[in-house]
């Protein structure tokens, strides 16, 4: 499990020994909503014009740097 998800989990409540048993399925919850998060991001970007544009390449940077910083894939 990515350390800063997993240092997440711990802050909303979950045991070390619970990630361990459930940690698939809340790692992979958290991979959602991060992805979904990043999402908004690229949508914004489509809207203001794409990559091609200052504000449009921002919002893509925006989502990559989401993603990133938890660990998950593109």
């Amino acid at each position: 499990m990515n350390q800063r998800i997993k240092l997440l989990a711990e802050q909303a409540g979950f045991f070390p020994t619970e990630l361990t048993s459930v940690g698939p399925s809340v790692e992979k919850f958290a991979q959602l909503i991060i992805r979904e998060c990043a999402e908004v991001c690229y949508d914004h970007s489509r809207a203001a014009g794409g990559v091609d544009t200052d504000f449009g390449y921002g919002y893509k940077d925006c989502g990559d740097d989401i993603k990133r910083n938890f660990g998950v894939e593109k």
